[in-house]
């Protein structure tokens, strides 16, 4: 992921490339149908697109919930390049969406959560400043022109979001999942720069042109997509960070945070299991932490 400006303009932007030791891992790991993995691929690349203009250590949430076939949707970067992500089904009622939907491509928001909001989060690694959280609805055709409506809602800043999901597949090789994605914002008019609103609709325009398959194209730099995009006018391309596939749970961590949780609650999930472990699994990797129940309750009654 890096960011870019274009020269003399009041126009900036990030892009981001995701694939093997990335997005790949993640969408592999939890066997989707290839229309949901696709979906969750749209929310991961967001993460990152919106996360790494974060300037303080901390992690960004994107989550998208309703009641329709998709039941939640989370996709969380932190600022040390770290990604993970996951998503609920209701596989009936997606069975037939899919059967719906055949042959039309990747479900809009509305198909997919039903009644539902996107929600993006911040929070920083410092506990004494309060999280920070934006909602929208699902109401556009697709997720990155509802993260539009949540930029001008909840900052006002005009912005649009290209991203692209798919599997490629090379000669003897086998299919690789990608995501690819960029976004532009207009910068504020003041008395420096003064009217920005010419830079920002030539950016655009430009900007609409650019193919999925570009932003897709491992072999293709995500700096050569921008030139082709942006040369007449220029374009400054930041060296890019690296994103990987990482979790943050711990087995310290699922400690704490079954010791949170009251002693009647911890027993009722010990009794469903008819066992004296509490057996916690990651939904984002699938790690699986076993706890013995006398050691996270408060008190001395089992």
């Amino acid at each position: 992921v890096a960011n870019f400006q274009l020269e003399n303009q009041a126009v900036r932007g990030r892009a981001a490339r995701l694939g093997m030791g990335s997005v790949n891992e993640i969408l592999n790991r939890h066997d989707y149908p290839p229309e949901a993995a696709r979906m969750l691929g749209e929310a991961l690349t967001l993460a990152v697109l919106v996360g790494s203009s974060l300037k303080f250590d901390g992690r960004l949430t994107v989550q998208a919930e309703g009641d329709g076939p998709v039941r939640l949707m989370v996709a969380e970067y932190s600022t040390n390049g770290n990604l993970r992500g996951y998503l609920r089904l209701d596989e009936d009622k997606w069975t037939k969406l899919e059967k719906i939907n055949e042959g039309l491509g990747l479900p809009h928001p509305a198909q997919a959560f039903g009644k539902g909001v996107l929600t993006m989060t911040i929070l920083q690694d410092n506990p004494n400043i309060q999280p920070y959280q934006g909602i929208v609805p699902l109401d556009g055709r697709s997720l990155a022109e509802c993260a539009e409506h949540y930029f001008m809602q909840s900052e006002q800043v005009p912005t649009r979001v290209r991203i692209a999901v798919g599997q490629i597949q090379k000669a003897g090789e086998e299919p690789v999942w990608q995501a690819g994605g960029a976004l532009i914002q207009r910068i504020a008019s003041d008395d420096t720069r003064g009217d920005t609103e010419d830079d920002w609709n030539t950016a655009e325009i430009l900007f609409q042109s650019v193919y999925d398959s570009e932003l897709l194209d491992p072999d293709l730099s995500v700096g050569r997509v921008l030139y082709r995009l942006f040369h007449e006018r220029g374009v400054r391309f930041e060296s890019p960070s690296p994103v990987q596939d990482a979790c943050t749970c711990s087995p310290d961590r699922v400690f704490k945070t079954l010791k949170s949780m009251p002693d009647e609650t911890l027993i009722e999930m010990a009794a469903e299991d008819n066992t004296d472990q509490l057996k916690v699994v990651c939904q984002f990797c699938g790690r699986k932490s076993f706890i013995p129940l006398k050691d996270v309750l408060t008190s001395t009654v089992q």
